[in-house]
């Protein structure tokens, strides 16, 4: 190896993983990832008297909303290319019954995976795709 080559390095172990997403609405957003898919609020962050950011936490999950503050505009596309997926050991079909009763619209009943295992999918009111399927 030359010296100017890096050095071979381990890959990456990671300890934890979360997501943030900026929403238009953060009112709405943290009330349909809490009543709606049951998170629970972790952190809740103001500025200048107004909430800014929310840390939510379902078991080891953790997404964080930020307000947008609609710099580069209020017509910009979220959530374009991006699925994010959540695993659970509770029963799906109740999962879905909490989303359905605080009014979301599931984009599919808990169906059957390809690959094995159940999953139902929701869109948040940015955009965002969810899905929530049973753990292996």
């Amino acid at each position: 190896m030359s010296s100017t080559e890096p050095a071979a390095v381990a890959n990456l172990n990671a300890v934890g993983f979360s997501l943030s997403f900026t929403v238009n609405d953060l009112s709405k957003s943290v009330q349909f990832y809490t009543e709606g898919l049951g998170f629970e609020v972790q952190e809740r962050h103001e500025s200048d008297g107004q909430l800014r950011f929310v840390q939510l936490k379902a078991g080891t999950a953790q997404i964080g909303l930020g307000q947008d503050d609609f710099a580069k505009g209020r017509d910009r596309v979220k959530g374009v290319g991006l699925r994010t997926w959540i695993a659970t050991s509770q029963d799906l079909f109740d999962v879905a019954e909490r989303a359905k009763a605080a009014g979301i619209t599931l984009d599919h009943e808990p169906e059957e995976l390809p690959w094995g295992g159940m999953a139902f999918g929701v869109t948040d009111p940015d955009g965002f795709k969810v899905t929530i399927a049973s753990a292996s």
